[in-house]
């Protein structure tokens, strides 16, 4: 059974940083591309970065470009999602998928930027 369980939100202040991690069970990660997608309160999902399978090429929405960097542990099955430079409109709910819209998805975790 394909598993995804995301961690590592919370609440913090404009300026600082978090790193989401999305724990995979049931499938390998090195075989399969990654997406993180968020939602704010109130709005439609955005994409936020993806990382491919093998050689893990990375892409980033411009929202976030030069503030994220995701990545891949192969031997922990876990993808991240280093969080710098956080703004308010960062708010959201952070999802990891893998496979699509209509793939798997994890619970989400809460990232919440405020003063």
């Amino acid at each position: 059974e394909v598993q995804l369980v995301e961690s590592g939100g919370g609440l913090v202040q404009p300026g600082g940083s978090l790193r989401l991690s999305c724990a995979a069970s049931g499938f390998t990660l090195f075989n399969n591309y990654m997406t993180w997608v968020r939602q704010a309160p109130g709005k439609g999902l955005e994409w936020v970065s993806l990382i491919e399978s093998g050689g893990g090429t990375t892409t980033y929405a411009d929202s976030v470009k030069g503030r994220f960097t995701i990545s891949r542990d192969d031997a922990k099955n876990t993808v991240y999602l280093q969080m710098n430079s956080l703004r308010p409109e960062d708010t959201a709910v952070y999802y990891c998928n893998v496979g699509g819209p209509f793939g798997n998805w994890g619970q989400g975790t809460q990232v919440s930027v405020s003063s």
